[in-house]
């Protein structure tokens, strides 16, 4: 489990289908098998060195995020996973990214802080509701406006030094991971109906 609070941008070194990220931060009690959110996606770590790490991605990765169409020189987010002393900062994240979304604007705003429209496919916009929690990219992030097939959230200067976000341009395409609390609200409601 995570909080989508980035603790650093690290660099892909080596694409698909086996992720080298260089990074440093993260390296802090990342071990052999541990687990590592990349731009959202719980990853398990299948090599450590001083430098990075490396992470397998599955088909069904492969599928459903960004991460297959990273190259050397990337910017990917990266958290460690919450422990018991962990401040949850942000929200829950489980790492499990339900799909992707593009950016069809990004555009700065009123002292330092950007707007970010992001289209999200239809199977994931009935777990979206303004003032609710999205994760972009693996970042927590608060829905400000929905319209229609478009979510749309405010980012503070802090998020934009301290993401991947800064290299966002129309057309780029996000992870999203939807708020688990409405997906289980969703199930049980399904179970009572029957």
């Amino acid at each position: 489990m995570f909080t989508g609070i980035i603790e650093e941008v690290g660099t892909i070194t080596v694409g698909a289908p086996q992720l080298s990220i260089a990074c440093g931060v993260v390296l802090d009690n990342l071990i052999l098998g541990g687990s590592i959110a990349v731009n959202g996606v719980c990853l398990t770590a299948v090599e450590v060195t001083p430098q990075g790490f490396s992470a397998d991605l599955a088909p069904e990765t492969l599928a459903r995020t960004n991460l297959g169409a990273l190259r050397p020189g990337d910017l990917v987010n990266l958290e460690r996973p919450v422990t018991p002393n962990t401040l949850l900062s942000g929200h829950i994240v489980q790492g499990h990214v339900d799909g992707t979304g593009e950016v069809l604007s990004f555009a700065q705003i009123e002292r330092g802080n950007w707007w970010l429209d992001v289209r999200v496919p239809t199977d994931l916009q009935r777990y979206m509701v303004e003032k609710g929690s999205i994760t972009l990219n693996g970042i927590s992030l608060t829905i400000a406006r929905i319209s229609q097939d478009v979510v749309s959230v405010a980012i503070i200067p802090h998020t934009l030094e301290h993401t991947n976000l800064s290299r966002a341009v129309k057309g780029t395409t996000l992870n999203i991971e939807a708020d688990v609390l409405a997906k289980h609200v969703e199930r049980l409601l399904a179970f009572r109906e029957r």
